[in-house]
Order: C-alpha cells, then sequence, then structure tokens
C-alpha cells in the first residue's frame, strides 16, 4: 500500500503545481492573491525560448539571411520554431492571446487625445523649422540650424554635388514648403510666401543643379501650389490670392524650359543629370544617371504640359521612360540602378527598391492615376511582378508559416541573385503604394516624431543625423523636412484634415506636393505621342526563368487585416533580426 500513496502523492504535488502554474499565466503575471509579494514572470524571455529552434533542426537553403551572412547567422539567430496547430507549445501559447499579448497591447489601438498631442507636436516641429529658416535664411536655399544662418550653393567648389546637386540660389526651401502651409490650414502664411515667392524667386542662375532635383522639389511645388490656388473644388476652402495672375505656372514654365537641355543631345532619350539653369548642360557633363533620377519627371513634366497645352515636356519625360523599359533585362524583366545615356548599357547592374531606383517605380503607378495612360499601368503591373519575383525573399507568405520574414533585397538584373541586403530610407516609398489605416503605423509615426524631437532638434532647427547611434549631427536642414516629414507627420495623426475629408481625391509626388486627381489631367490638347510605338512598348517576352520567390501577402485573413501587420510572434522575430531587443 505504501506505493500507493506515493503515486497518489505525486498525483497530488502534479495538480497542485499545475493549478500553481494555470493562476500565474492564466489570470496574469502580477498575482498576489492577498500575500505581500507578486509572482513575475518574464514572458518575453519565456516565449523566445519556446520558439527558439533546435540547434540540429534543418534550415532552408533558400534562406536570404542565411545565404547573406552565412554561419554567423546560423550559430546566432532566433526564428520561428517548426509548431503545428496540434502541438502542445501551441496550446500553451493561447494562454497569451488576447490583450495579454505585448504587441497588441502596445499596438492595435491609439487614443483620439494622444493622436491630438502628436498632431499639435507635428505643427510646433514645422513651426520651430519654418520660422528660423524665414529668419535666419530666406532668401537662402536652406538653413544651417546649428549656427543660425542660410546656405546656398557651393560656389567655389562646384564638385560639390551633395549640395550644388540640390542648392540652385533660388529659395528653396520657402519654395519647397507651399502647400504644407495650407495642409496645416495657414492660408495667410501660404498667401505671404506665394507673394514673396513672385516677387523675388528667379531662375536665371549661373547654377547648375540636377534635373531630379529641381524638378520634384521647385516645379512640383510651383505647379502643386498654382493648382490649389485656382482649383474651385480646393479643401481647404477659398484660398484664391487676389490679383493673382498664373505666376507661379508662369515660374514653372519657365524653370522647365531651362531644363529642356537636358534631354537634347543624348542618344537614348535619357537625359543628362544635370543642367545649368543659364547655360544648359555643362561641358564637362557626366554620360551616366540613375534610374530614378531619369525615370521620375513623368509626373510634373506631364502635369505641365497639359496645363498650358503643350506636349514638349509630358513627350521628352515620357520618352525617357520609354528608353530605360525597353532596356530592362529579357531573363528578370528587372532594371538597373546605373544607365550610360549614350550607349545604354547598364553601368550599375543592382536592382532593388531604394536609392537610385524608388521614385521610377512609383510615377509609373501615379503617372497612371492622373494621366489615364494604360502604358504606364501596364508596365507598373509588369514592374510589379518582376520585383515580387525576384526581389522579394523570406518565408511565402507575409503572416503565415516558417522561415525568415519577407524581405525586399538588392539582386543583380540579369540574372536575380542576392547582391547584398542592406536598405536604405527610400524604400520607405513602397508600402506607400499599398496603405492600411492600422494603428500600428500611429505608433511608427509617433516614434519618429519623438525620436527626431530628441536627437535632432537643435537651436534653429532640425540638423541632419548622420549617424543613428551616436547621433552626429550635420549642420543642415534639407527643404524635404519641412515639405514632406512635417507634413506626413501632421497628417498622419490630423484624421480630420480637409485633405482627408474632401470629396476629391489628391495624390503626393515623390517630394510630398499634394496634386488633385483632375479629369482636365486625363484630357491632351494634342495627338497621342509615339503612335507607332505603342504595340512594341505593350510587351516585351522575356525568358521565363522560374521565380526567386513568390507574395503571398493578401492571404491575410480579412478579420486580421486591420490588427497588427503582422502576428506577434513575427514581429518579435524581426526585432530580434534587427537587434531592437
Amino acid at each position: 500500500m505504501q506505493w500507493r500513496s506515493i503515486v497518489v502523492g505525486l498525483v497530488v504535488l502534479r495538480l497542485s503545481l499545475s493549478c500553481v502554474l494555470w493562476l500565474a499565466f492564466g489570470l496574469g503575471p502580477n498575482v498576489s492573491w492577498g500575500f505581500n509579494f507578486h509572482l513575475n514572470f518574464n514572458l518575453h524571455k519565456l516565449d523566445l525560448a519556446l520558439f527558439k529552434e533546435d540547434k540540429g533542426s534543418e534550415t532552408k537553403a533558400n534562406s536570404w539571411s542565411q545565404r547573406s551572412q552565412g554561419r554567423k547567422y546560423e550559430e546566432s539567430r532566433s526564428t520561428c520554431s517548426k509548431i503545428r496547430e496540434e502541438s502542445p507549445h501551441r496550446s500553451y501559447l493561447s494562454l497569451f492571446d488576447g490583450n495579454k499579448d505585448e504587441y497588441v497591447r502596445r499596438y492595435s489601438s491609439f487614443p483620439d487625445a494622444l493622436k491630438a498631442k502628436m498632431k499639435d507636436m507635428a505643427r510646433e516641429m514645422f513651426y520651430f523649422g519654418y520660422d528660423n529658416y524665414m529668419k535666419y535664411a530666406f532668401p537662402d536655399d536652406e538653413l544651417n540650424p546649428i549656427d543660425c544662418e542660410g546656405r546656398g550653393p557651393d560656389i567655389l567648389n562646384p564638385s560639390n554635388i551633395n549640395i550644388n546637386d540640390v542648392l540652385g540660389n533660388y529659395s528653396l526651401t520657402l519654395i519647397d514648403t507651399l502647400d504644407t502651409l495650407l495642409v496645416l490650414g495657414n492660408v495667410t502664411e501660404f498667401h505671404r510666401a506665394v507673394r514673396l515667392v513672385i516677387d523675388t524667386v528667379s531662375f536665371d542662375k549661373d547654377s547648375t543643379v540636377q534635373v531630379f532635383e529641381a524638378n520634384i522639389r521647385i516645379l512640383g511645388s510651383l505647379i502643386s501650389a498654382h493648382i490649389l490656388l485656382t482649383d474651385p473644388k480646393h479643401p481647404f476652402g477659398k484660398v484664391g490670392l487676389e490679383g493673382y495672375d498664373n505666376e507661379l505656372l508662369h515660374l514653372a514654365h519657365d524653370l522647365a524650359v531651362r531644363l529642356l537641355p537636358a534631354f537634347e543631345n543624348t542618344s537614348t532619350g535619357i537625359p543628362y543629370p544635370r543642367v545649368n539653369l543659364k547655360t544648359g548642360v555643362p561641358p564637362d557633363s557626366i554620360n551616366e544617371t540613375c534610374t530614378a533620377g531619369a525615370g521620375s519627371l513623368l509626373v510634373e513634366f506631364g502635369i505641365l504640359s497639359r496645363l498650358i497645352g503643350d506636349s514638349t515636356f509630358e513627350w521628352v519625360a515620357r520618352r525617357a521612360v520609354r528608353a530605360l523599359w525597353n532596356l530592362r533585362s529579357n531573363e528578370t524583366g528587372l532594371l538597373g540602378n546605373v544607365v550610360n545615356i549614350q550607349t545604354g548599357q547598364w553601368v550599375g547592374k543592382q536592382s532593388g527598391l531604394g536609392a537610385g531606383m524608388d521614385s521610377f517605380y512609383e510615377y509609373l503607378l501615379k503617372s497612371y492615376i492622373l494621366f489615364g495612360e494604360k502604358e504606364d499601368f501596364r508596365m507598373f503591373q509588369a514592374a510589379y511582378e518582376s520585383i515580387q519575383n525576384h526581389l522579394r525573399r523570406g518565408r511565402e507568405s507575409c503572416n503565415e508559416g516558417e522561415g525568415d520574414p519577407p524581405l525586399y533585397v538588392n539582386v543583380n538584373m540579369f540574372n536575380g541573385q542576392i547582391m547584398n541586403t542592406w536598405i536604405d530610407s527610400l524604400q520607405a516609398f513602397f508600402p506607400g503604394l499599398q496603405a492600411t489605416k492600422n494603428p500600428f503605423y500611429l505608433h511608427v509615426g509617433m516614434d519618429i516624431l519623438q525620436s527626431l524631437e530628441k536627437n535632432a532638434k537643435v537651436r534653429c532647427g532640425y540638423a541632419t543625423l548622420h549617424h543613428v547611434v551616436d547621433k552626429s549631427k550635420e549642420d543642415r536642414m534639407e527643404s524635404f523636412f519641412l515639405s514632406e516629414t512635417c507634413k506626413y507627420l501632421y497628417l498622419l495623426f490630423d484624421e480630420d484634415n480637409p485633405l482627408h475629408k474632401s470629396e476629391n481625391k489628391y495624390i503626393f509626388t515623390t517630394e510630398g506636393h499634394v496634386v488633385p486627381i483632375d479629369r482636365r489631367f486625363r484630357e491632351k490638347q494634342w495627338n497621342d505621342m509615339f503612335p507607332c510605338e505603342e504595340g512594341a512598348l505593350a510587351e516585351k517576352q522575356t525568358n521565363k526563368w522560374p521565380p526567386s520567390n513568390t507574395s503571398n501577402c493578401d492571404r491575410i485573413p480579412v478579420e486580421r487585416r486591420y490588427a497588427l501587420p503582422l502576428k506577434s510572434v513575427y514581429m518579435r522575430q524581426i526585432d530580434h533580426m534587427v537587434g531592437l531587443f
């Protein structure tokens, strides 16, 4: 009978222990039952232990992270284990579902009071930068926020293209900021700024600038401000300026004419990267340009052509897009990032979504939305398919299954082989083509806003952050900080903004300028351009190599579409892989 007593004792002990564990994990991590102590468990570490792969588990051969980092990654990574629905681990983890999950608690909602606070912070950030620019820098192009002084082109060092590509001695920051003032509802300051531009800005300058930067920052802003001034459907009400006689449109036309020489004397029709506003293409100009720089002119040039009834500007921009498109790889359908404008040879064979390529894809879609040209949509569809087939790595589905998190890598345009897996900030455009109304991104925006306020704010504005680890700064506040960063942060939290509530629809240019989707932009006052080439462009046969990967992001169940972007286990996996924990 003694052994029976022992067995009964063990059973009772196990039941007691199970009960304690159930109470601890089922009722929450901080349970006291009236005692003077709490049961505190590190659920995060416990959860990780459950999902850590055994050292002997087999890894996928096509893992992008394993291929890019080799054995070092294999030894240190922490990825999802192969847990099936019937696994005891799965049933145990269900105890942490719902509001007890750390990611659900953190990201699944965003209180209205916090939205209002963040909106006010974004507004104050804009005005701190704008007011100090007007006080210390105008009419110069940019503000040096640390020394509280203006900055213009580096005349003594023409080779300093980091500065001279952008700064043309034409009050860049003021022009780039015009429509942001309206987004913030400041019609009075918008009118004052428009008057300043009309009265003080001239493009008759001995300045050599990058065609792409002058287009997106200056031409795009002038066109946007002109449309917003004259459009009777404007969401901000009657903002027309008394006595306005299309001066901004005339300035835009003048600038575009000064950019046209970049499209002349090239064998391919792809423009030179730089032009002097007085004298045209410099005699020592290089013959190499990036895909984004040459292929992201169509929105601004196209709108200008349709506003003034002159096909020239849209014609040269569309010819450049077609030329680049026809140079894509027959094997993968991908484009490279740097091309010779005379020979059509790819100097840079890297294909990706970041610097040098980003806005090329962005403008294929936005041009179709604005102009309704079917060829733009065909190109975007084909480009999107090639991107998904050859640039996307990781598990097949975004929110289900095993393997590495999905990632768009940089590959060789001719064979799709990985060249590197680094990501730059310009890749952020791509999710912008796939929008979600998910509160998760409000939290991301808050993190960005607070980080800028903490790490970039200086005496007279917001400095460029050179290094995100040591927080070293450059004494420069680029114009896009006011035209894009502050505008997007403000709109993110101002859900009642007239721009969101308007019956009309709008797009943002790649520099963040507001443009309405207007019927008149779908009407041309000239015959079709390139009529003989339409069939040639429609389809270009490519060798159907097996895709490196496929995307099934649309397989996210409907009920989860407005929950977390990814299940918590996958978000945690990404956090660990990029070193956030």
